[in-house]
């Protein structure tokens, strides 16, 4: 039961709460604020405390490794959705989702363990993705936006974003790379992409994009701070520590969101 707990339930309350949050806070105070507070660290602390539980101490550590690799072929999904999103949802979720699969497939086949290679990996994906949307493609950022709200639309936002977070949780416990792959599989990424530009359109979701392209260093400082420091104390105060350090993060980064176009 606390397995199960663990694994399914949590995951699908935690993150359709958090999907809730992100959309309304992006439709209230625009694409900036919303993108940069979506990717705050959530699945994955779920994900790791279960690991660590589990498996242990050190092989959570081992399977964070590979986790900023991950988090940048995220990125390259994110980049992928806002570029076809122009076209049609269809058509992006099927690119976004085979690049993704792709992609993570060659970081499961070479076994990335090295973390210094896995953050080189994540900051050229970054650089990349950012760079082109902000100034390529002049991607703009939405402000606030009229919503009326209804029970069933906020129920169905949860929903889609439980179902497909849980999912993910639940096969994250299955060897060191496939672990840290799984704990931060996009699916509040994708939940967040599907909402924004069913509701709002292309130009919201490729803002909404560029900001948790922007926002992800939070997520992969505290996959950095789990691999160097899950070994040294007990899981909670490592979880509390690495969710700390991201908190600082997200906060200068709200900070420099000014400097987005």
């Amino acid at each position: 039961m606390n397995s199960f707990l663990l694994q399914v339930v949590f995951p699908f309350a935690l993150s359709a709460i958090i999907i809730i949050l992100i959309t309304i806070i992006a439709e209230q105070y625009g694409t900036k604020t919303g993108g940069i507070l979506g990717t705050l660290p959530s699945t994955i602390i779920v994900a790791f405390i279960f690991i660590s539980i589990n498996k242990g101490v050190y092989f959570a550590s081992q399977s964070a490794a590979v986790v900023p690799a991950e988090m940048g072929v995220n990125l390259i999904f994110l980049f992928i959705f806002a570029l076809f999103s122009y076209r049609s949802m269809s058509l992006a979720i099927i690119a976004s989702l085979t690049v993704w699969l792709l992609l993570t497939s060659l970081l499961f086949f070479l076994g990335l363990e090295n973390i210094f290679v896995s953050i080189a990996i994540y900051t050229a994906a970054l650089v990349f993705t950012f760079t082109i949307l902000e100034r390529v493609k002049k991607t703009p950022s939405i402000g606030s936006v009229t919503v009326h709200y209804t029970a069933f639309k906020i129920i169905l936002r949860g929903l889609l974003a439980g179902s497909v977070i849980a999912i993910a949780v639940f096969l994250s416990n299955m060897g060191a790379t496939l672990s840290g792959i799984f704990s931060v599989f996009p699916a509040i990424f994708l939940s967040t992409m599907l909402i924004s530009i069913r509701e709002h359109g292309p130009n919201f979701a490729g803002g909404i994009a560029k900001s948790m392209i922007f926002g992800s260093q939070s997520v992969m400082i505290y996959s950095v701070a789990i691999y160097f420091f899950y070994p040294l104390c007990g899981v909670v105060l490592r979880s509390i520590f690495a969710f700390g350090i991201s908190i600082i993060v997200m906060m200068i980064l709200l900070v420099l969101r000014k400097k987005i176009k």
